[in-house]
């Protein structure tokens, strides 16, 4: 353990001091050398291997390898001055700081560089100057011996008048140290006399007169002559200056400037004779003689008991804490000399034997701070000797103890045990307990307490694994006590360092702490950019309470003003910009109406344009193809935009703290360069001049593009999306480098989009190779092209559903270059239907969709594309206004698209097409909800009922039913009820729900002959529903646009249907809000309801309807012969299928119950859910008229069925057939023809073996009256 960093402490500190008397003279002589007399010296009093044989205590000879003498003025041989120790303490911590100014500006020490360190390098090296100095301050103590002077060396310049004399007085009892005089020291010690002579004013006859004298008088031995200062001229520079490190005040190159080399080994032969002849042989034989003289007395079991007993009577004597009670003389100094010297000696196993037989009597005398010296020093003799481990650290650990018990008085040495103690276990690499020591001895000073934590933080990064968070933590509890002291340079040096462990962490608030306070300290030594640097990590800081992030944002902006200059900063903090949010719109063929429309996805786009651009729908190269042959090679990946068309950038910031915080001056950093082949594109943004007016790069100085300016304020925590634009004035290409803002006014915000992921809202899913992101944020810039732009007038935002309304789609195209070719698609064209001609309708609406009006519009087919006349063009001033219907088919938020395509001539190369895209959101309220039921008459081929119930879904609104219509000349409607009984209240009330009946008739020809029935006029397709005083109000024209053709629209949503099939009915229903008591709110109500229910199939149990048609009464002479009478029986099927039926008489029944009523308005219902007053008014009529038959009809003989009894047809699908028949009579009378039945089979094939379905049908009930004939 000698070469342990604690052993060469203990090498220099622990070693003999040799008194030195000299006289002015001699200091004035070596004063031309910038030196005293003792510091010429002390360069050479250190020998590492001066090899002297030693011989103590035993007969065996050792070695001593390295020796130190320690050189000390008598004047200085005193205890030092607190105030001054503390003064030389405090200059060593300055001066360190000082050396360490110019390294704060460089970055912070990285954690990974720290602990690749080797360990000499980790700690600052002015720590063991420190520590020097601190063991320093307990120099020439009353309780230890080591600092006692073991010689004294007198010196006498040659130039003295009486040199001899002169010996004499230096030892003069006046002029030796109080140590001394006062018995604390024994004043006899060995005498050493030198001569100096100076080569360069004294003679030598005369020194070498002077030197016989003295080895006369003093003794040959004792005697040397010492010769310096040879250089005459006084200017010898030498090159490894041996005292440069012990004299930092004197410029190096002044020191021993007198001195030759030969002067200088001189001196260094004289240390090594004085110390090898004289000082070691002297400790060697003061050793031996004290050994003697203490083992005589105090050796031995009988020794030992005596001084028990003779100390037993000393046990009620006071604690001593001054140690004065014992002096040079006294027994337990002499142990404790004898202890030291053999210390020094390197003889520890002695030096241990004294120390232990000493300790018992200090402990016995409560002498506690000499008991506490002396197991410091068996601690140190244990460690150095390297021994038990335990033992010594058991040594330390008492010595500790025992110096904090003495209080104030102890604590110096208290720390100078634990700075030994803590070397010690750093030496055996128990570097935890080491810091744990460091930690013990901080006391109270603030300025010493941060050194102690320091040196303990270094010891934490050398445990092995490293204890990173604890050197962190002690790192900032030194710093904070170095700011107490005003030791700013030493606070930022540790903060820096903590910086590297906390930086990597999650631990916000002690980062935080770091970077504010680290920026305030360089605020005050000077380095304001510095400061500001670190500040602004703080700004980020929105885990701390709000008090505290106003002190934060005060202070950073107080640095800031100091610094009198706007600060650029990139990567800012504040506010953070969300980079994920980062959305490129831009517009190349593809415009946009809006804001809503650019944020629509591409995929939705391209979807909806694949129909409409030739050339995505050719099997030709599409337009980034083309692109790509036009474009030259290294800008082929670039994006396009045009001149004078605004590139908008959406940016997301958050402010991160709890408090406002105003943005000013928000815009882009852009380059624009000239399309070259020579240019550089990859400049790097570093290289751009970041200010608002200079960040345009043109080629020739002009601003070639325009940047928006933002200003905005976050609230605490806000999140705001902020559109950014760039629009170029010239061609070439255009970067978007980065983003630019200022906070209060002095500091500039940067931030980059290099390397950063962006969304290009235009870019090309077909594109092969995919877009880098710096290429996202590049664009060729070509020249100006026209530009549509479009709106739709009074589009609303909410609607109900089967709202119809009429706008007006208004395009502009301000360049005086002519667009053509306008083709525009729909997203939804059930709910959007353009009209085929410009011209605005000039009735108001909705009277123009009435019957009768002079303007009705023609019926359009509906196509997926519409195209614009051939001769419309738009330039310069001109717009176009177009009409549109507008109806809201179904409830819902509805999204829709309109894609405008057009074309331009002879303006670029690279773009001969354009297209619009527009994007509206449609929120569709339920309203009315219809449904149908169709069911057959039995009776009546013709004739169905049909029930309509209707549902009020709305939240708050009524509705009044206006008409209902079947769509088409073939179905004629009526009414079953009058129109007050169906809605008494006029309007259907929110979640009123409503059933009513109406009758159609299929107005078409029967296919076997005319009926009596002729077909329903057309008006007769549509019904009123609304009251008797509303009557005066036109009916809608269902056949033309826009009601047929969103029909249409909604026919082929519902699915494709054949319309001339007889088994389904389309209705449309007309409906309007109910009127408001307030005028004011009816301005954006809807005028019209269009209610469309397409396919709706007639109900039928069977598949086929009849009817028995004949003679109601017939008159006959039944005297001459009975009455043959004939029928005919028409039979329809209703089904797709083949029908087969077979038609069955019975003769001979005959119905003697009352009759049915019958009329040609009440004839075989099969179904009649409800009868209404008026049926049954007329029901009585009818039986009233008919009566019962009378009683001797009843007696008559029945009829019967004069024709074939059994007759079976065959009836295609959907065919009629007609069957005659005829029936006897042979007796007047009333009777019910009924007694028949239809068995039918229906298969899916004509003549297929086996059937699909069959059943039976009783015959319907047919009453016929014959009468006697007068």
């Amino acid at each position: 353990m000698v070469d342990s960093s604690l052993g060469k402490m203990l090498l220099e500190e622990v070693s003999p001091v040799v008194m030195v008397l000299c006289t002015p003279l001699v200091e004035e002589t070596f004063l031309k050398n910038g030196l005293s007399f003792v510091e010429t010296l002390k360069p050479f009093c250190n020998f590492s291997n001066i090899d002297v044989p030693v011989r103590t205590s035993g007969d065996q000879l050792y070695r001593l390898k390295k020796f130190t003498l320690r050189l000390f003025n008598a004047s200085d041989i005193k205890q030092p001055n607190v105030e001054v120790a503390k003064q030389r303490l405090l200059h060593v911590i300055t001066q360190a700081g000082e050396n360490v100014f110019h390294d704060l500006k460089s970055d912070p020490p990285q954690i990974t560089d720290i602990l690749s360190n080797p360990e000499s390098e980790i700690a600052p090296t002015w720590f063991q100057y420190y520590n020097k100095e601190l063991i320093r301050t307990l120099s020439f103590s009353d309780h230890e011996a080591f600092d006692h002077p073991v010689a004294c060396l007198l010196v006498v310049s040659s130039k003295e008048e009486d040199p001899l004399n002169k010996f004499v007085d230096l030892f003069n009892t006046n002029r030796l140290p109080s140590l001394l005089n006062d018995g604390i020291m024994d004043p006899k010690i060995l005498k050493h006399y030198l001569l100096v002579h100076d080569n360069q004013d004294a003679t030598t006859e005369r020194t070498s007169k002077v030197l016989s004298e003295m080895r006369s008088t003093f003794g040959n031995n004792e005697c040397n002559l010492l010769c310096t200062n040879s250089s005459k001229e006084g200017n010898i520079e030498h090159q490894a200056n041996p005292w440069a490190s012990f004299k930092s005040s004197v410029p190096a190159e002044k020191l021993g400037c007198a001195l030759t080399g030969d002067d200088i080994v001189e001196i260094k032969d004289l240390m090594q004779e004085f110390a090898s002849r004289h000082i070691i042989p002297y400790m060697e034989q003061k050793v031996r003689d004290l050994n003697q003289q203490i083992s005589a007395t105090r050796k031995g079991l009988r020794n030992q008991i005596k001084n028990l007993w003779w100390r037993k009577g000393k046990d009620d004597v006071p604690e001593s804490t001054k140690g004065s009670m014992y002096t040079f003389s006294s027994t337990e100094s002499q142990i404790r000399i004898l202890g030291d010297y053999a210390f020094m000696l390197h003889d520890y196993e002695l030096a241990l034997s004294s120390y232990r037989l000493i300790s018992t009597d200090y402990k016995l005398d409560k002498a506690w701070k000499h008991y506490a010296g002396v197991q410091e020093m068996m601690g140190l003799a244990y460690f150095i000797s390297d021994q038990s481990i335990k033992e010594a650290e058991y040594c330390m650990e008492n010595a500790f103890s025992t110096y904090m018990k003495l209080g104030k008085s102890g604590f110096q040495n208290a720390t100078r045990c634990g700075l030994w103690w803590a070397e010690m276990l750093k030496a055996r690499d128990q570097y935890k307990e080491a810091a744990s020591v460091y930690f013990r001895i901080c006391g109270e000073e603030p300025l010493h307490a941060a050194v102690m934590l320091e040196q303990s933080s270094y010891c934490f990064v050398l445990t092995k694994p490293a204890m990173l968070h604890k050197y962190g933590f002690h790192l900032v509890l030194s710093g904070d006590h170095y700011k107490i002291c005003d030791q700013v340079n030493h606070a930022i040096r540790t903060y820096r360092s903590a910086i590297s462990v906390y930086e990597s962490t999650t631990w916000s608030h002690i980062k935080d702490h770091v970077y504010f306070h680290i920026g305030q300290w360089y605020a005050i030594v000077g380095m304001n950019d510095v400061a500001v640097r670190n500040m602004l990590r703080v700004l980020d800081c929105g885990n701390q309470s709000k008090s505290t992030q106003e002190i934060f944002l005060r202070d950073f902006f107080d640095i800031v003003k100091k610094t009198g200059m706007k600060h650029e900063v990139v990567g800012l903090r504040l506010p953070v910009i969300n980079m994920s949010s980062l959305q490129v719109i831009y517009e190349d063929h593809r415009t946009y109406a809006s804001q809503a429309s650019a944020l629509v996805e591409e995929t939705i786009w391209e979807s909806l344009e694949d129909d409409i651009i030739p050339s995505l729908n050719s099997g030709k190269s599409n337009w980034l193809e083309l692109q790509s042959k036009l474009l030259p090679k290294k800008y082929k990946e670039s994006n396009v935009c045009v001149v004078g068309e605004s590139v908008k950038v959406d940016l997301e910031f958050r402010n991160p703290l709890l408090i406002s915080t105003s943005v000013t001056s928000v815009s882009l950093i852009c380059e624009l360069t000239a399309n070259s082949d020579d240019l550089k594109l990859d400049k790097e943004p570093s290289s751009l001049s970041l200010g608002t007016e200079h960040n345009q790069v043109t080629t020739s100085g002009v601003s070639s593009f325009t940047l928006s300016e933002m200003d905005f304020t976050l609230g605490g925590g806000e999140k705001k999306l902020v559109r950014l634009t760039v629009t170029p004035s010239e061609e070439g290409i255009l970067k978007i480098v980065g983003v630019r803002w200022e906070l209060s006014g002095s500091i500039v915000g940067v931030h980059y989009f290099q390397s950063v992921p962006t969304k290009a809202k235009t870019n090309k899913a077909k594109k092969k190779n995919k877009l880098t992101p710096t290429d996202a944020l590049k664009f060729l810039v070509i020249k100006s092209l026209p530009r549509l732009e479009g709106s739709i007038d009074h589009l609303p935002d909410k609607m109900y559903a089967g709202d119809l309304r009429y706008l007006v789609l208004e395009l502009k195209n301000n360049s005086e270059s002519p667009i053509k070719n306008l083709k525009m698609k729909i997203s939804h064209p059930r709910f959007v239907n353009p009209e085929s001609h410009e011209e605005e309708l000039t009735p108001a609406f909705p009277d123009c969709l009435k019957k009768g009006h002079e303007q009705n519009i023609v019926q359009r087919e509906t196509i997926s594309i519409f195209a614009f006349p051939k001769d419309v063009s738009l330039q310069g001033d001109r717009s176009l206004r177009w009409p549109l219907w507008l109806r809201a088919a179904i409830p819902g938020t509805i999204s829709l698209y309109f894609t405008i395509y057009y074309e331009m001539e002879n303006v670029s190369s690279i773009m001969k097409y354009r297209t619009l895209r527009m994007h509206y959101n449609l929120k569709v309220l339920p309203s009315l909800e219809t449904s149908f039921e169709i069911t057959p008459s039995p009776s009546r081929l013709q004739e169905f009922l049909v029930r309509m119930d209707i549902v009020n879904r709305a939240n708050s609104n009524a509705f009044e039913i206006h008409q209902l219509s079947t769509v088409g000349c073939r179905w004629g409607i009526s009414l079953l009820q009058p129109v007050d009984t169906i809605l008494p209240s006029k309007s259907l009330l929110p979640g009123q729900a409503l059933s009513c009946f109406f009758m159609i008739k299929d107005c078409r020809k029967s296919e076997t002959e005319e009926e009596k029935t002729m077909s329903v006029p057309p008006s007769q397709t549509d019904i009123k529903l609304i009251t008797p005083e509303d009557d005066d109000e036109k009916l809608y024209d269902i056949v033309n646009s826009p009601l047929a053709s969103f029909h249409e629209s909604e026919r082929s949503f519902s699915g494709t249907s054949d319309q001339s099939s007889p088994n389904t009915v389309d209705f449309i229903l007309i409906s309007r809000l109910a009127k408001s008591s307030n005028p004011s709110a009816e301005q954006d109500l809807p005028k019209i309801l269009s209610h469309h229910s397409c396919h709706n199939r007639i109900r039928s149990s069977i598949p086929l309807s009849w009817s028995l048609d004949g003679p109601k009464t017939m008159n006959h002479d039944f005297s001459t012969s009975f009455c043959e009478i004939k029928l005919k029986m028409v039979i329809r099927n209703t089904s797709d299928g083949f029908l087969s039926v077979s038609i069955n008489t019975i003769d001979g029944l005959q119905d003697t119950s009352a009759p049915t009523p019958s009329s040609e308005n009440q004839s075989g219902w099969r179904y009649v859910p409800a009868i209404t007053e008026e049926m049954k008014l007329t029901s009585d009529v009818m039986g009233s008229r008919l009566g019962k038959p009378p009683a001797s009809m009843e007696s008559s003989p029945p009829f019967i069925w004069s024709g074939s009894s059994s007759t079976k047809v065959q009836i295609q699908p959907l065919s009629t057939t007609e069957i005659p028949l005829q029936i006897s009579v042979f007796s007047p009378g009333t009777y019910s023809l009924s007694s028949y039945k239809l068995v039918w089979e229906l298969s899916e094939h004509e003549n297929a073996p086996s059937s699909t379905s069959s059943g039976t049908c009783e015959g319907y009930p047919y009453y016929i009256t014959v009468l006697q004939s007068e």
